[in-house]
């Protein structure tokens, strides 16, 4: 879990011209809610929003936001809306939490080790879900959920079922959905007798019943 301290302005103006200029004076727009306050539109200097956002956390950093000089108030980043074309951040909404109850966040799935059984025969793997969906305490928060390939055999697949979670994070995704699969490439395909090709695929489908 990391933590990062954001300091927010208020008094600016809503709307979309007020929102563009604040984005050419380097502000961010934004808001933040939630915990029975009210919703507040602010702006963030967008260097200090760069820096909090680009701990090991990334998004799911948690925030210590204080508003004109105001006892910060923990927050999560919910929603990061960002130009189609540039894919800088156009807009911020913040979440205040409660530190004492769980939140529901995705976290970010990264695969560790080598699948060496499924590249000696002719197998690739590809990562089919790239986060998943946790409920956990805000002090608890992981950076990310580590999935160990290097068991993985051809024609089988890694399935949320199969995570081992980092203490305190309960899984909400579907049990049943697939992380990571290991198939053997076009060209291996290519180059089987006709005979093997179909033993495989039809291995390849009982395993996925």
């Amino acid at each position: 879990m990391s933590e990062v301290t954001l300091t927010a302005a208020t008094g600016r103006l809503t709307g979309t011209p007020a929102s563009r200029r604040a984005r050419l004076e380097n502000s961010i727009p934004g808001v933040v809610y939630g915990a029975g306050k009210p919703s507040v539109s602010i702006s963030v200097l967008r260097s200090d929003l760069r820096r909090a956002m680009t701990t090991d956390a990334g998004s799911n950093a948690l925030v210590f936001l204080a508003v004109d000089g105001e006892t910060a108030d923990q927050v999560l980043v919910r929603e990061i809306q960002r130009h189609p074309v540039r894919r800088d951040v156009t807009h911020i909404d913040f979440m205040r939490i409660d530190p004492t109850k769980p939140v529901e966040l995705e976290v970010p799935i990264i695969l560790v080790g080598e699948a060496k059984q499924v590249t000696l025969n002719g197998g690739m793997t590809e990562q089919r879900l790239n986060k998943l969906k946790v409920r956990v305490r805000p002090d608890a928060i992981p950076n990310s959920i580590e999935v160990d390939i290097s068991v993985m055999q051809l024609d089988r697949s890694l399935l949320v079922k199969d995570l081992v979670l980092p203490e305190g994070s309960v899984c909400l995704s579907k049990p049943q959905q697939a992380v990571v699969t290991a198939e053997l490439t076009r060209a291996a395909v290519v180059a089987q007798p006709a005979g093997e090709a179909a033993a495989d695929a039809d291995a390849a489908a009982a395993t996925t019943e």
